[in-house]
C-alpha cells in the first residue's frame, strides 16, 4: 500500500468515526431533552393522560373553536413525548389526582372539573363567573389584587402545573377568561417549557399571563404578568360582614 492509498484510508476511517461520534452525541442530546419533557409533561413512554375540556355554554355538548385549537396544541405536546390522550368532557372526568397525567382547558363557569381544581387546589384564586354584564365579570381575584377582562385589548389567563395525590402525576390547568387564552397559554407552555423545567423542575407553579389585543394578534402575544403560586395556593381570608348601624 503507498503513501497516498493509506492516506486516503485514514482519512476516510476518522471521517467514519467522526461521524458515528456527532450521530452518538446528538442522539445522546436528543434522548436528554426527551427525557427532561417527558418527566417535566409527566408523561412517560407509552403513559396514558386526560384532556379535559369545557363546553360552550351557548350550544348543547361544542366545543368552542379555540379550544379545540388548544387540544391540538397539547395534542403535538402529547405525542413528542410518546404518551396518549382520551378526551373527555369535563362533566364526565371522574378520578383524583396522581394517576394520570391531566390537561384541563376552561373556565370554572363552563367546566366543573376546573372549578374543583380551583378550590381544592387553588383557594386564593376567585373568579368571576355570574351571568350578569359588568366590570367584573369574568375578572380574578388572586390574593389581594385585581384583573379585569378588557374584551379584545387586555385578557388574562392562568397557566398552572399542580402535583397532588399519590401517584406524582401532574395536572395542568388552562384557566383563561376567554377560549382564545386558553389557547394563548397552550402555546406558551409549548414555547417555554424547558425553560419552565429548568426553574420549576417537578414542583408546582402557578402563572398569571396577560394576552395582548386578540382582536390583531390573535393567541400570539403574550406577557407574563407574574408568577403567582403563593398567592393562588393560599386561602383567601374570609371577610366578616360588618355590623349593622346602632348595635
Amino acid at each position: 500500500m503507498n503513501a497516498d492509498l493509506r492516506d486516503l484510508v485514514l482519512g476516510v476511517v476518522a471521517a467514519g468515526i467522526s461521524a458515528t461520534l456527532g450521530w452518538l452525541a446528538r442522539t445522546y442530546l436528543w434522548r436528554r431533552r426527551l427525557h427532561r419533557k417527558q418527566a417535566f409533561f409527566g408523561l412517560p413512554q407509552d403513559s396514558e393522560c386526560l384532556l379535559v375540556v369545557n363546553r360552550e355554554p351557548a350550544s348543547e355538548g361544542a366545543v368552542h373553536r379555540f379550544d379545540v385549537f388548544t387540544l391540538l396544541e397539547l395534542a403535538a405536546l402529547i405525542k413528542d413525548c410518546g404518551a396518549n390522550a382520551q378526551i373527555v368532557q369535563h362533566d364526565t372526568a371522574r378520578q383524583g389526582f396522581g394517576e394520570r397525567t391531566e390537561f384541563c382547558v376552561g373556565g370554572p363557569g363552563s367546566n366543573r372539573r376546573m372549578a374543583a381544581h380551583l378550590s381544592s387546589l387553588l383557594p386564593g384564586v376567585r373568579i368571576d363567573t355570574s351571568a350578569e354584564p359588568g366590570p367584573d365579570r369574568l375578572a380574578f381575584r388572586i390574593g389581594p389584587e385585581h384583573y379585569r377582562l378588557e374584551k379584545g385589548a387586555t385578557e388574562y389567563v392562568l397557566l398552572a402545573r399542580l402535583t397532588a395525590g399519590e401517584g406524582g402525576r401532574p395536572v395542568f390547568l388552562f384557566c383563561g377568561q376567554r377560549a382564545i387564552t386558553n389557547q394563548a397559554a397552550a402555546r406558551y407552555l409549548a414555547r417555554h417549557h424547558e425553560r419552565l423545567s429548568r426553574k420549576y423542575g417537578g414542583r408546582s407553579f402557578v402563572l398569571l399571563l396577560k394576552v395582548l389585543n386578540t382582536d390583531a394578534y390573535g393567541p400570539d402575544v403574550v406577557e407574563l404578568v407574574a408568577d403567582v403560586t403563593r398567592a393562588a395556593q393560599s386561602p383567601q381570608p374570609v371577610v366578616s360582614p360588618e355590623p349593622a348601624a346602632g348595635t
